[in-house]
């Protein structure tokens, strides 16, 4: 998925004061914390940017030294173009869901910070200040961010919420009748039942958060029982570039309701990313085979260099835009690079004949998202061809040649009647992710077919697309030709990112957050988690 992942929240930029005392260092403290939490993925850590997607928060020329509409932009968000240090952006910022006091501290962060230099915002000019906004006070923006209602499901099932949330997160494990778990976006391991969730592990109880910006995106139980989860780590302090530090950890078998220890089973590094394209590991299972799978994704958009003189500027990396795979017995794990093309396949499974599938994101170029049958050895096209678009023209001026003699294979046709009918795979920007394989014993709506979410677009496009569930039943020709009939499943949701069996023919699907859109211009909270079930007869 963009930018990973998994989390699109927008500050706009905002002008320093040139002579203003010192911010108080508690506000600044806050202020940093909630900069992390809801900033960072665009803005990222030094508030760089993200051109010419996301501007710049540091040495910005944007609105000097107009403090009410900044406050106004945190509070109800901004859409249209603006122009920041001489560039043109044109995206969406959504209003932020921050207490007077919050939006107040993260203010006080940005506009000292990276260069910048201003008077310390209050809670009482920012309640004051976001009278005049689209949402006068906070708790008419809370209003406006509560959840949405659900969606009617298919005839002869029931769709109802399952468990509420407290924090973002990225993944469901278990399940199949046993105890079902989520993982957060920082790391933490949540245990989820029907309407409670209660912490089980915590991010601090097996990584070193000081290392670096910590971020988990894969997780699974294997059939021993054993818990997996893989984490990414940007790790800056005393290196010459920013480097991505990509873990998998490995736990004892779960024995009961006792928290397992998780160990560093796996650990590389290579270049973080450039912009916000640094998708890292991913999703983690276990095969047919018995082997343990992890998807690498690309730390580009397609393949260009990128300005910062802090990453590298050398494109993508073995380890990189790949699908890794290892034997989970060894006591000295070197990951096989089973296949190679794949910018970001955030999702992935086995159907029933063992056949592999991946369901891979689309650069920012419009081209079509992808569903591949992967066989060892085989290179899906990345960074050189997009779906399945002729080599020439180039999607981007910065595009590479293709390696003479490289051949790549190309995705699945979709035949409708929905998802992208007619392309290779799916919508432009429609971000598939969490994909499972329901065989023979599911209910007909989903039986012999993957179910795949879809998180929803990250950039303004006409029309929005994604936010939704989907059925995929791939489909052999005679002449060995692989298309898709894709239908919809659930429609809309709220950026579902992945999905598990929960057993008796029942899913659930998590949801990341709230909004069912892009462009409701309301900051993401976090969202929750979905049980979708068969009648019973």
């Amino acid at each position: 998925m963009k930018s990973a992942s998994a989390a699109i929240l927008v500050l706009t930029t905002l002008s320093p004061v040139l002579t203003a005392a010192a911010p108080p260092p508690e506000s600044m403290a806050r202020g940093a914390v909630i900069y992390v939490e809801k900033c960072v993925m665009c803005h990222l850590p030094a508030g760089q940017g993200a051109p010419p997607a996301f501007p710049p928060l540091a040495a910005s020329d944007w609105l000097k030294p107009d403090r009410r509409r900044v406050i106004r932009v945190v509070c109800e968000g901004l859409e249209g173009p603006i122009t920041v240090n001489g560039q043109l952006y044109n995206n969406v910022m959504p209003a932020q869901i921050l207490n007077d006091a919050q939006a107040a501290d993260v203010l006080t962060y940005v506009t000292n910070s990276w260069g910048n230099t201003a008077e310390a915002f209050t809670a009482e000019e920012v309640k004051e200040a976001r009278q005049g906004s689209r949402y006068p006070t906070f708790a008419e923006l809370e209003t406006a961010a509560a959840y949405e209602p659900l969606p009617k499901p298919p005839t002869g099932w029931t769709l109802r919420e399952y468990a509420q949330l407290p924090a973002f997160c990225t993944r469901l494990a278990g399940g199949n009748g046993g105890p079902v778990y989520a993982l957060t976006q920082r790391g933490a391991v949540l245990r989820v039942e029907d309407g409670a969730v209660t912490p089980w592990i915590a991010p601090e109880d097996y990584a070193d958060m000081g290392r670096g910006d910590f971020s988990a995106m894969g997780m699974t139980v294997g059939p021993d029982k054993r818990l997996w989860v893989v984490s990414n780590q940007k790790r800056s302090k005393d290196l010459p570039v920013d480097m991505n530090e990509v873990t998998v950890w490995r736990s004892e078998p779960i024995a009961g309701d006792a928290a397992p220890r998780l160990t560093a089973w796996f650990r590389a590094e290579y270049p973080y990313g450039v912009g916000p394209y640094n998708h890292g590991a991913s999703r983690v299972a276990v095969g047919p085979d018995g082997m343990l799978y992890v998807s690498s994704g690309s730390r580009t958009d397609g393949g260009e260099a990128g300005t910062s003189p802090r990453i590298s500027q050398d494109g993508e990396t073995p380890l990189t835009a790949c699908l890794w795979r290892f034997d989970p017995a060894s006591t000295n794990p070197k990951p096989e690079v089973y296949a190679r093309g794949l910018r970001n396949s955030y999702g992935f499974d086995w159907d029933g004949a063992g056949r592999l599938f991946t369901v891979t994101n689309g650069p920012d170029a419009d081209s079509p998202e992808e569903m591949d049958l992967i066989l060892p050895g085989k290179h899906y096209g990345f960074p050189y061809q997009f779906s399945d678009w002729p080599l020439t023209p180039k999607p981007y001026p910065h595009t590479p040649d293709a390696p003479e003699g490289l051949t790549f294979t190309h995705p699945l046709k979709n035949e409708g009647p929905a998802g992208g009918a007619g392309t290779a795979t799916f919508d432009p920007h429609s971000c598939p992710s969490g994909t499972i394989w329901c065989g023979a014993d599911f209910p007909e709506a989903v039986r012999n077919s993957f179910v795949v979410t879809r998180f929803g677009n990250l950039l303004p496009v006409p029309a929005d697309t994604g936010f939704d569930v989907l059925t995929v039943r791939p489909k052999q020709s005679a002449a060995g030709v692989w298309t898709a009939e894709v239908k919809t499943l659930l429609a809309p949701l709220g950026r579902p990112v992945d999905v598990v069996h929960a057993g008796g023919g029942r899913l659930l699907i998590l949801e990341y957050t709230r909004p069912v859109t892009f462009k409701s211009r309301i900051a993401w909270l976090p969202g929750r988690v979905l049980e979708l079930a068969p009648d019973k007869q």
